[in-house]
């Protein structure tokens, strides 16, 4: 009912003025970026990329790997000056790869037969 009782020049200049609202709004954010893009470091030169090791590219190693034994106190606790690093393992003696066992599942829950 408002729009009805308004003169016919409000219902043009309303969105116009929202529209204006709008494109200062983006000129404005367009206008911070620019500012904010000029203050930043330039790209990296050739020079300063990543480059390859003098032996060439780095190979990945796959080993088996088992946990170590933590040693214990009197009391039954853990030391902290006795771990190894955060992850306490080791390399394994047997480097042989696991394999499937027939009549196993392969995984908790996959279906198989199982072991009987």
């Amino acid at each position: 009912m408002v729009f009805l009782a308004a003169p016919d020049g409000a219902l043009v200049a309303i969105p116009i003025l929202v529209g204006a609202v709008i494109v200062g709004a983006l000129i404005w954010i367009v206008w911070i970026g620019i500012g904010v893009r000029s203050r930043e470091p330039d790209p990296p030169t050739r020079d300063q990329q990543p480059h390859l090791p003098e032996g060439g590219a780095v190979h990945e190693v796959s080993e088996r790997r088992e946990p170590d034994v933590l040693p214990y106190d009197k009391h039954g606790g853990l030391n902290p000056y006795q771990l190894h690093g955060h992850l306490p393992n080791k390399r394994s003696e047997d480097q042989r790869r696991r394999r499937w066992t027939p009549g196993h599942s392969g995984s908790f829950g996959g279906g198989g037969g199982g072991a009987h």
